[in-house]
């Protein structure tokens, strides 16, 4: 994870527009992850994605 705050957010975004994208799954441990940030420090982050073909 990148130490900026901001970096996070931006990290953490296109992270989860990467599994959106490519139909991927994510275990429990990483949802976890992934909620801590969704509901903290990233809550204003909006993931736009493209489905891949």
């Amino acid at each position: 994870m990148p130490p900026s705050p901001e970096a996070q957010c931006r990290y953490v975004g296109e992270w989860v527009s990467t599994k959106l994208r490519r139909q991927r799954t994510a275990d429990d441990r990483e949802l976890e992850a992934l909620k801590v940030y969704a509901e903290g420090p990233c809550e204003d982050t909006i993931v736009r994605y493209t489905p891949a073909p």
